[in-house]
């Protein structure tokens, strides 16, 4: 159950603040389940009560010539590593280790926002964010997620839209 406000302060909330864009921080009973496979970001949905779609997940992949590159797809669909590496130029791509995370980024899986890592790098947003009026990424913390509008999310991060979704 999503608890309005009242969440820690994170430094991708400090970072919003600084720059102006509004925010509203979600909390909710994390459970520690963050396995890519039982859809992490679904059930993240489900418990502050919001559509999917709405709820974007933020992978962090590296290329074939190391470089680092953040990707936010919502909940329903996986990422095309094909437009991934499209969009970042790169001929190889695929998702750091989850144990290399923490030390890249500053976050642990399943509290990974797009604001606030240890530097900032290449971000592209899926697309289709754009259909909504505010989107759900995570605070910088499990167990809270900032909605927010996309496009002060891009602006925040310094994110691209493109098409990430993968067909099928």
């Amino acid at each position: 159950m999503a608890k309005k406000g009242g969440a820690a302060k994170t430094n991708a909330m400090r970072i919003l603040e600084k720059l102006g864009i509004s925010y509203e921080a979600l909390a909710y009973d994390d459970d520690g389940e963050h396995a890519l496979a039982k859809g992490a970001a679904g059930l993240t949905a489900q418990k502050i009560g919001v559509d999917p779609a709405t709820v974007f997940k933020t992978i962090v992949m590296r290329s074939d010539s190391k470089e680092i590159f953040v990707f936010l797809q919502n909940a329903l669909h996986e990422i095309n590593l094909k437009k991934a590496r499209a969009a970042s130029g790169a001929k190889e791509i695929a998702p750091v280790k989850q144990e290399e995370l923490l030390a890249l980024t500053g976050y642990v899986r399943g509290g990974c926002s797009p604001l606030g890592m240890k530097k900032q790098f290449k971000t592209f947003i899926d697309q289709s964010a754009l259909a909504f009026d505010k989107i759900h990424i995570s605070a910088g913390v499990r167990g809270t997620q900032l909605a927010l509008s996309p496009k002060d999310l891009a602006k925040a991060c310094a994110g691209e839209f493109v098409d990430l979704e993968l067909e099928g």
